[in-house]
């Protein structure tokens, strides 16, 4: 479930401070600047979990909507939505969402919290992966000082749209995540409900409140 809060956050706000390549934070900065000039957005999602020594290949499809502190990810049977304050996890299939508060929820990154949690704890770096060499993309390598929640992040930028293209999180368990954002669409009149889930129009769901 962590991944999907970190999905979030991280889509909407990278800062890496501190002894980092130059080129590397200022290109990742530049970008981070032109999406937080958005009201809103909404993008598709394209989503892959790879454990190699395990034999997991996981692939899933969603879509995500950000704004501000809310965002509201909807992917295969699961949405979860939060206004900032309140987190429901809506699971379809079971008929039930749970309901939570961000500051009780450990699991649970906001929006433009997920890496100020962590500032001054990545040295950024530009990647030698060859997949990306002859291209307009740049992919950033992010190692964290402390490495308690994952070995790396793999971010990938267009340069010269300074777009967010894709990014990996690699867990200590040996776990790949990987999300690819196509088809964004910027400063949209989204309906008020959006960001939170009315238990009144669900009457058939069963509550689980664990504030």
């Amino acid at each position: 479930m962590r991944r999907i809060f970190l999905l979030a956050g991280l889509i909407v706000s990278i800062s890496v401070l501190g002894q980092n390549d130059k080129n590397a934070d200022k290109l990742l900065e530049n970008v981070i600047n032109k999406l937080s000039e958005y009201t809103n957005f909404k993008a598709n999602l394209s989503y892959t979990m790879i454990n190699t020594e395990m034999g997991i290949d996981e692939e899933k499809t969603g879509l995500i909507f950000i704004q501000g502190d809310s965002y509201r990810l909807e992917m295969e049977g699961q949405v979860i939505i939060s206004d900032g304050t309140t987190i429901w996890t809506w699971l379809k299939d079971s008929e039930e969402v749970m309901v939570s508060n961000t500051s009780d929820n450990e699991e649970s990154i906001s929006p433009t919290q997920i890496l100020t949690k962590y500032n001054n704890d990545y040295k950024a770096k530009f990647s030698n992966n060859k997949e990306y060499k002859g291209t307009d993309l740049q992919e950033i390598e992010l190692k964290p000082n402390d490495k308690k929640d994952f070995e790396k992040m793999t971010v990938v930028v267009n340069p010269s749209e300074l777009t967010l293209v894709n990014f990996s999180v690699y867990d200590v368990n040996g776990n790949v995540f990987t999300y690819k954002i196509l088809n964004m669409e910027t400063n949209l009149e989204l309906p008020a409900d959006t960001f939170t889930f009315k238990e009144s129009e669900h009457p058939d769901v069963d509550v689980i409140d664990m504030r």
